[in-house]
């Protein structure tokens, strides 16, 4: 869990990227907090604009854990998605 704290330091000073590959590292070496793991690293995604990736680390943390904040923050992406790209659908 102290890899995780250090993790979201970073994304929260910018070092998203640096976050990004400790999570793929975390992801495959630590059998448990995956839930957690895969919301930061949609947090990053997002923090990078990359929507796709964001939102897909997202539901795979709501597949392990129903409740992870992950599940407010894709409904939170998706409303944001939504409201810039709302032209897309009103053609």
């Amino acid at each position: 869990m102290e890899q995780l704290k250090t993790i979201k330091e970073l994304i929260n000073q910018g070092n998203v990227e640096q976050a990004i590959r400790m999570l793929d590292h975390y992801l495959q070496t630590s059998p448990s907090s995956h839930d957690e793991a895969y919301y930061l690293k949609g947090n990053a995604y997002r923090k990078l604009g990359n929507w796709q990736e964001a939102l897909n680390n997202y539901r795979l943390a709501i597949e392990i854990n129903p409740n992870s904040p992950a599940a407010q923050a894709e409904e939170m992406a998706m409303n944001i998605l939504n409201f810039f790209n709302k032209d897309m659908y009103n053609h």
